[in-house]
């Protein structure tokens, strides 16, 4: 890029960066852009204001691409930069001057005659730069619609990782089937895969998921896509110890875990299955009980006990007075919306005196539901007629 066209680009960067609209605009109002920024990173003036400007112009251009996630991210000198309403694109220039640059050169060799004056890409700084290598792993992540800022903010390993570890990720994951959409999705949920050792982290997973739940090869991505987090899940810590829970419930032959119930091996042994388990067996039912009703309905593992049980036993126990031996056979009870579904339609029977099992209420469409409805009522009449 010449020198006319960096100092172009760099105006028009610098004046956007400023709210500056339209075209030259005021010379004044520009000259006291330029000036406040000078007064601000120049304080012993060892710069001249033309070659601060110069040097601005060339960081704006080449460096726009990254400005807008500066001013959130922590580098090197792990200095905490929070993107607050008071941040401006203002100082996410100076602080891509202060610390992206930092640790390679000083200030006045960034504005040098040298660099200004070259017609090669800018480039030439130096291979190693890196903010060169930031900015390509910034161009990575946003190819992948991973969003950078977060990334960053959840996993600052990211900093100082090689783009060739990042596309390593991006390699394991799609040898496994999983397509670049699917991924991105994936590593924006989970950054801290993006620094994750492949061999001692990811393949694992893979390999338990393969050979002990024996899991078919073609039904590896469908596992991943519908729960990702079984990828930052350790192996022995884990995805074990809630197998073999589940294994001794029930899940073993017809019933064994498949894509569809992988979601449990994360769920932790003692903080979540286990009180669960308990929490049925404390309503009277019997341990093989609660595992047949479990297996009936797996997603039962899935449910909070204070946000789903609780509630929906109290209102079946206290406004439907239900019995208990009803919820043992239809124990998907608990997966239907309390407001939206089980009170709504309750309360239309009771309005007109009418009754039916848990499974002829919930399990069909509004429609199907309101066309028995009014079967019923029909049949009441004709019963009230003879």
């Amino acid at each position: 890029m010449a020198k006319g066209d960096v100092e172009r680009n760099g105006i028009v960067g610098m004046r956007k960066m400023c709210g500056v609209k339209g075209g030259c605009g005021d010379k004044k109002d520009e000259r006291s852009n330029w000036e406040a920024l000078w007064e601000i990173q120049n304080d012993e003036k060892k710069t001249t204001l033309a070659d601060f400007k110069a040097g601005i112009c060339y960081v704006v251009s080449f460096y726009s691409p990254i400005l807008s996630l500066a001013s959130s991210v922590q580098f090197s000198d792990d200095t905490p930069i929070a993107a607050t309403s008071s941040t401006t694109p203002i100082s996410s220039l100076l602080f891509l001057l202060h610390h992206l640059l930092k640790p390679h050169f000083h200030f006045q060799t960034l504005i040098s005659q040298n660099v200004l004056n070259s017609h090669h890409s800018p480039t030439i700084i130096t291979a190693g730069d890196s903010g060169l290598k930031f900015r390509d792993k910034i161009l990575y992540l946003q190819s992948l619609k991973i969003n950078p800022t977060k990334a960053l903010q959840k996993n600052p390993d990211l900093r100082s990782a090689l783009l060739s570890s990042l596309q390593s990720i991006e390699h394991c994951l799609s040898s496994m089937g999983i397509e670049r959409s699917a991924l991105g999705r994936i590593l924006d949920m989970f950054p801290q895969l993006l620094t994750a050792d492949p061999s001692n982290q990811i393949y694992p997973v893979f390999e338990f998921l393969l050979n002990n739940v024996e899991i078919p090869f073609s039904d590896i991505r469908k596992c991943i896509i519908r729960c990702p987090r079984l990828l930052v899940s350790g192996v022995e810590n884990q995805l074990k110890p809630a197998f073999e829970f589940l294994m001794k419930l029930g899940f073993v032959g017809a019933n064994r875990i498949t894509c569809r119930t992988t979601v449990l091996l994360v769920s932790n042994v003692d903080h979540t299955l286990t009180p669960k388990i308990d929490f049925l067996m404390g309503l009277g039912f019997e341990y093989n009980e609660v595992a047949k009703m479990v297996i009936r309905s797996p997603v039962l593992l899935t449910f909070s006990i204070e946000n789903n049980f609780r509630p929906k036993l109290e209102y079946f126990l206290e406004e439907m007075n239900g019995d208990l031996e009803e919820l043992k056979r239809f124990p998907q009870y608990f997966s239907f919306n309390l407001e939206g579904k089980i009170k709504k339609r309750h309360r239309m029977l009771m309005q007109h005196r009418l009754s039916m099992p848990l499974s002829r209420m919930l399990k069909v469409s509004d429609g199907e539901f309101n066309a028995r409805l009014i079967d019923m009522r029909l049949q009441l009449v004709e019963e009230r007629q003879l």
